[in-house]
Parts: C-alpha cells; structure tokens; sequence
C-alpha cells in the first residue's frame, strides 16, 4: 500500500509539473502573438510614436512673422529741403554736440498710407525747447509735408492713429523752463489733410519754493 501510494504521489506531482509547463508555455506565445500582432515591443513603440507627435504639434504650431522696422529717413534733410518750413527755423537748425542734431523723430500710421507717416520735431539745443512740428506723408516714392506747426514751444505726438500736438502757454514773467500751462490739441486724418477733433488745457500748478515754512505753534 505505501508503495502504491508514493508511485501515485510521484505521478500526481509529475501530472501537475506537465501542467504548469504548458500553462507557461502558452502564456509565452499568447505573449508573442500579441507583440507580433503590435508590430514589436511595447516599449520600444512608444518612443518613434511620441517622437512623430511631437513632430506633428511642433510643424502645426504657426510661426509668429517678425515685425517690420520703418525705413528711417533723413529728418534734418526732410525739413531744410521743405518749402513749407519757416526760413528762421532752418537757419538755426544746426548741430548742437559733433554731427548731432535737434531733432525728434516718430513713425506710425497717421494718414492711412501703406508706409508709415514722420512726425519730426525740431528743438532748440540749449533747453529742448519745440520751435517746429512737422507730418510727412510718403506720396509716391517721397515725403510731403501734410502738417506743420511753428508756433513755439510746440511738440507733436502720434497717439492712437492720431496726431496730439501739445503748445506750452506762457504768462507774462514765466522763464522758459516753467510754463504756466498747455493746450493739448488732437488732431485726425480726414479727407486727406488733419482736422481738429477736440483740444484740452491744462494750468500748471505753481510751487513757490523761496516762501520759509512756518514755525507750529508749541
């Protein structure tokens, strides 16, 4: 009896032994099947798939065009060749440092051209101060001048698509560098020349300080 039952035992260990081999080796080539039917190994997919995603986003992604820099021009030579300008202010436009001039010059759309209008300021070299404003307007392959004020002190501005000139007001006895006040006038394109929309004052405080504080009361 126990001889039996050892040689059962052994086939019965034997029998399950041949089990768990096959189990295993259907498992093995369940596994195959499913890599094969992926086209390979799922980790080594994964790389080249993210890779042409990224690709993909990266050539759907538009590429901001850079932003065009105005042709520059030659201000003082605009405003000593305009016929239009005042000869006072070309005879003391000069250098004030080297080759330096007094000028300020803008770009902007202001007249609704394909190219952008100049506003050109000419100052005077020992206190900036605006003696002429001027608009150049690009008309056919050169610039004409479309606006000018010379009405010192005077500064002109683009603003918004529109032209903002602002005139110091003086009262009697202010030094140059202390005005009392301004007229701030805006002015837009229309019916090709500038036409005044609305203009603004403003008073300048005034801080007298030579007056002693006085002493508190104790």
């Amino acid at each position: 009896m126990r001889g039996l039952t050892g040689e059962g035992s052994a086939g019965n260990r034997g029998g399950i032994q041949a089990v768990i081999t096959a189990l295993a080796v259907f498992a093995a080539l369940a596994l195959f099947a499913s890599s094969c039917a992926a086209g390979g190994t799922g980790a080594r997919d994964e790389g080249p798939a993210h890779s042409d995603a990224v690709a993909g986003a990266a050539a759907a992604t538009p590429t901001a065009a850079p932003s065009r820099t105005p042709d520059t021009v030659d201000a003082v030579r605009l405003v000593k060749d305009d016929p239009k300008v005042a000869p006072e202010v070309k005879r003391d436009l000069k250098p004030c440092v080297a080759d330096e001039y007094p000028v300020d010059v803008s770009y902007g759309k202001l007249t609704g051209g394909s190219a952008d209008d100049v506003v050109v300021n000419v100052l005077t070299c020992g206190d900036a101060v605006g003696v002429g404003s001027y608009v150049y307007r690009e008309q056919g392959g050169s610039y004409q001048n479309v606006f000018k004020a010379e009405e010192p002190p005077v500064y002109a501005e683009i603003d918004r698509g529109d032209l903002v000139v602002t005139k110091q007001v003086y009262d009697k006895g202010d030094p140059v560098s202390s005005p009392s006040g301004e007229n701030v006038i805006t002015y837009r394109w229309s019916s090709g020349r500038f036409d005044e929309e609305y203009r603004t004052h403003n008073d300048y405080g005034k801080v007298v300080g030579d007056t002693p504080s006085p002493v508190p009361a104790s």
